[in-house]
């Protein structure tokens, strides 16, 4: 029997489950849809759902099934989701790429391994239609380049994230991320996500342990 995913979700009757697969910031290709298509007809799939973060739920697969399917959908299962809009490729307003930055922001800390899970929202221009300051990481796109936002969530708790820097390079956000998500990882409780973890140190403290 195949290993049941870390990240299945057990539904509301107890007895089936949902696993949620991640297509690189959203994007899809049209043989990619064929082959989840293909599993969801195999499987019975009862609902196929997007998320609000731009992954797409398989939702009421008995168990043996759902481990199965796992193994052949075309996206990965779980981790961190980085969420994107199409950026300078279409946007007439996209004043930087935001779909090429997600998908290197996606194969460095997609799986990465961190205090609490990560949502990351990257938008091409500051109209931020990536949601960027709902989510734990933001990179909003301006002409003077990126600027960085963390602390944000749209849970139960909602909390619009703090600026951690503007007038990014490429280079220097990813820098960036490199250093916070390190100095997360060393100082914030288990589970603790970012934007309890923002509320409890500060915006100033963090800056300044980051060199901003």
């Amino acid at each position: 029997m195949a290993t049941l995913p870390a990240s299945a979700l057990l539904q509301r009757d107890k007895k089936t489950y949902q696993i949620r697969i991640t297509p690189p910031c959203g994007v899809v290709t049209a043989d990619e849809l064929r082959q989840l298509a293909d599993v969801a007809d195999k499987y019975e799939v009862p609902l196929l759902k997007i998320t609000s973060g731009q992954r797409i739920a398989l939702i009421g697969l008995e168990e043996e099934e759902m481990a199965n399917a796992a193994e052949e959908v075309p996206f990965r299962i779980g981790g961190h989701y980085i969420q994107a809009c199409p950026g300078t490729d279409w946007c007439k307003m996209g004043q930087r790429d935001s779909t090429g930055f997600a998908t290197t922001l996606n194969e460095k800390i997609g799986t990465l391994a961190t205090a609490a899970k990560i949502k990351v929202g990257v938008s091409g221009c500051p109209i931020s239609c990536a949601e960027c300051h709902i989510r734990d990481i933001g990179f909003i796109g301006t002409k003077n380049g990126w600027t960085m936002v963390i602390g944000g969530n749209s849970a139960s708790r909602p909390r619009i994230a703090d600026t951690l820097a503007e007038k990014l390079s490429d280079e220097e956000a990813l820098a960036l991320l490199d250093r916070f998500l390190a100095h997360y990882n060393e100082t914030a409780k288990k589970k603790q996500r970012v934007a309890r973890y923002v509320e409890e140190h500060g915006i100033e403290a963090i800056r300044e342990a980051m060199g901003v």
